[in-house]
């Protein structure tokens, strides 16, 4: 018996050692990751609640997923936003208020995400828009990536169709007047204007466009083929990968295959109920959509009234621009299946980190505002998906920002989180929805004050920026001249505030900040705003 004991004893003692030094000699082996960013997408989605749009896919992903309700961007327009998320730093710190300036001039030591990810194991590759072309070297940021950027050429078009003009249309018509030199000249007749994203540049075609054609003879859908060749290619090495793919719709214009257009009726389209500014707030807060009126077929559909920032859009073209950008997001959502499709065929769906994100919100006709650059709730409010292997889905209401991505993605990829981002991981609220995250969250936009108004106001200087800090209620947006938040506060250099109540006023169609009613909670928000200025000082 004892022999058979020591027997038995030997041959357990051998199988836990065994199996110890298997488990000694197996690799740890990091998440992937998919990083899918969206230009111009507003959270108009089924998982955001909206009921008409047809988001199949991303919502097929919310399952899995947990969705941010309250996320804001940190300027909303893409350089700066894309260069905050990229970096887990606001613009501030960034240096891109613009479109024109690139973010390692600003900032040598910019550290990417991707670039950091390197450092930790990572393969990074990337196709499509991730930061804004003017913002980065050669339109990447080479260094971010360890495989050289995806690019299309010709070829991965259908031959029928061809290259779209301007990389955006494919009518025949329009594209026999968007050639290259065209475009090109009306370029170099525009240049002075380049470097103020308000004024059109007549460089576009028409807004919309809706052809019967299939998905990949736009940028988009041969973006999203390409991108599955790349994860498949890459699920074959032994590395994690950080994959980025960067689809351009539902940005201007709305173009998008036929069937997608065909998902809605135009009569459906919902319009803005409240197309007028605030009451008593200041004309610095909108624009007069000057993006919008890049486009050749805007002007014979807006009223432009001399003395205000309106644009005051014909009904008729509203639902078309409307129609068009909900088809615009049905045309993308198909995009992300691709890639979810791919993922699941490789049996890694749910082993996957996936991150999905719009870079700012856009105007839809509210306030008589179409696309982004303000610091209301319909421009900064910006949706946010992460799916995290091993966590339950959900959505929390909590507030959350851009900065907060980089930590997170590290944090769910098991990697340390580095000094420095102005964003916290997210994951705590992955973990459990009803934990309490951020108090508020900051959003900021620049503007500029007509030369005269500036020399009448006593400034010397034109610039103006408007930093907007968003709590569960409210919204409290300061208006300063000449003023990032590196300086010390001076309250000479408040030009206008707002404030917005959203559980009595969702529209943001009073502004409050001198009503009396509203005069403790306007100086306690006003408070918050400056000891965020301070906590701001230091940081490089």
């Amino acid at each position: 018996m004892k022999n058979q004991y020591f027997k038995f004893a030997t041959i357990l003692f051998l199988f836990v050692v065994s199996n110890a030094v298997i488990a000694q000699k197996k690799p740890t082996s990091k998440p992937n990751i998919l990083f899918i960013a969206v230009d111009d997408l507003k959270p108009l989605l089924g998982c955001y609640g909206n009921t008409l749009v047809k988001s199949p896919n991303i919502d097929r992903l919310a399952k899995m997923a947990t969705v941010f309700d309250r996320n804001y961007c940190q300027q909303a327009i893409c350089g700066p936003t894309r260069a905050s998320i990229m970096t887990g730093t606001r613009p501030d710190v960034t240096k891109i208020w613009n479109l024109t300036t690139q973010m390692r001039d600003a900032n040598p030591n910019t550290l990417t995400l991707p670039q950091y990810l390197i450092t930790q194991g990572y393969t990074t590759s990337g196709i499509g828009k991730i930061y804004h072309p003017s913002s980065a070297i050669g339109g990447v940021d080479p260094v971010s990536w360890s495989i050289p950027y995806l690019k299309s050429k010709e070829s991965d078009f259908p031959a029928e169709f061809g290259l779209p003009a301007n990389g955006q249309y494919q009518l025949p018509e329009t594209k026999a007047r968007m050639t290259p030199d065209i475009i090109a000249e009306r370029k170099q007749q525009n240049k002075d204007l380049a470097a103020n994203d308000e004024n059109p540049k007549s460089i576009k075609g028409p807004s919309t466009e809706c052809i019967d054609l299939p998905d990949n003879a736009y940028q988009d859908g041969v973006n999203a083929l390409l991108a599955k060749d790349q994860i498949i290619a890459l699920s074959k090495s032994d590395k994690p990968f950080f994959m980025a793919v960067g689809f351009s719709k539902p940005h201007l214009p709305f173009v998008a295959p036929k069937k997608y257009w065909d998902l809605y009726k135009r009569e459906d389209m919902p319009i803005a109920p409240f197309q007028e500014h605030s009451k008593n707030g200041p004309l610095i807060a909108y624009h007069q959509s000057g993006e919008l009126r890049n486009y050749i077929d805007i002007p014979e559909f807006a009223t432009l009234p001399a003395d205000s920032l309106r644009i005051g859009l014909k009904i008729e073209k509203q639902r078309e621009l409307i129609h068009g950008y909900y088809a615009a997001v049905s045309y993308m959502d198909a995009q992300v299946g691709i890639l979810l499709n791919t993922l699941e065929s490789l049996g890694t769906l749910d082993n996957t980190i996936i991150v999905l994100w719009g870079d700012h919100g856009w105007h839809l006709g509210d306030h008589d505002l179409w696309h982004k650059h303000t610091n209301f709730e319909e421009a900064t409010r910006a949706p946010l998906i992460i799916a995290g292997p091993g966590i339950k889905a959900g959505k929390t209401s909590s507030l959350t920002e851009f900065v907060d991505v980089f930590p997170t993605i590290c944090d769910l990829a098991g990697v340390s989180i580095p000094k420095n981002l102005d964003g916290k991981s997210l994951k705590p609220l992955m973990l459990n929805n009803k934990t309490k995250g951020k108090e508020y969250s900051i959003s900021q936009y620049p503007r500029k004050l007509k030369k005269a108004e500036m020399t009448k106001l006593g400034y010397t200087d034109a610039k103006m920026m408007g930093y907007s800090l968003r709590t569960d209620q409210y919204r409290y947006t300061i208006w300063m001249n000449n003023f990032t938040s590196k300086q010390a506060f001076n309250e000479s250099q408040v030009y206008a505030s707002e404030m917005y109540d959203y559980v009595k006023d969702p529209l943001e169609k009073v502004n409050v900040v001198n009503d009396k009613n509203y005069t403790s909670i306007s100086a306690g928000l006003k408070s918050k705003m400056i000891a965020f200025f301070k906590s701001q000082e230091t940081k490089q």
